[in-house]
C-alpha cells in the first residue's frame, strides 16, 4: 500500500526532527568533521525530498517561498552527485530551509480534513 499524504507529511516531520535532534549540539565545523553524522543527516533529508515530492501543488502554492523544486532535487543531488555532497551547503540548508519547510508541513498537518 502506497504512503498516504498524512504519511509523507509525518515522514517529513519525523525526518526533520531527527535531524534536529541529531545536530544539537554540532557546531557547523564540527558537524564538518563527522562523516557519519553527515550521512545519516543526508539519508534524513532524501526522506524528506522524496515525500516532498507527493505534496499536492495547491497546498505548495501556500508557501511558494519554500523552494519545492530544489527540494524535490536534493535528492536527485544526493544520490547521484555524493562525491560532490558539501557539508556547508547541507548545514545551511539545516540551519535555514528546514526550519520553514518544518512549520509549514506542521501547519498542513494541522489543518482540519474534509
Amino acid at each position: 500500500m502506497r504512503p498516504t499524504l498524512a504519511d509523507r507529511i509525518g515522514h517529513i516531520l519525523d525526518a526533520a526532527g531527527k535531524i534536529r535532534i541529531a545536530v544539537a549540539g554540532h557546531t557547523r565545523d564540527s558537524f564538518s568533521k563527522d562523516i557519519f553524522m553527515r550521512l545519516a543527516t543526508e539519508r534524513l533529508l532524501q526522506v524528506v525530498s522524496e515525500a516532498s515530492r507527493f505534496i499536492p501543488d495547491d497546498l505548495k502554492a501556500k508557501n511558494p517561498d519554500i523552494n519545492w523544486r530544489g527540494l524535490a532535487d536534493l535528492g536527485n543531488w544526493l544520490r547521484h552527485a555524493y562525491h560532490r555532497t558539501d557539508a556547508d551547503l547541507l548545514w545551511d540548508m539545516i540551519e535555514d530551509d528546514l526550519p520553514p519547510l518544518e512549520t509549514f508541513i506542521r501547519t498542513i498537518a494541522e489543518e482540519p480534513k474534509p
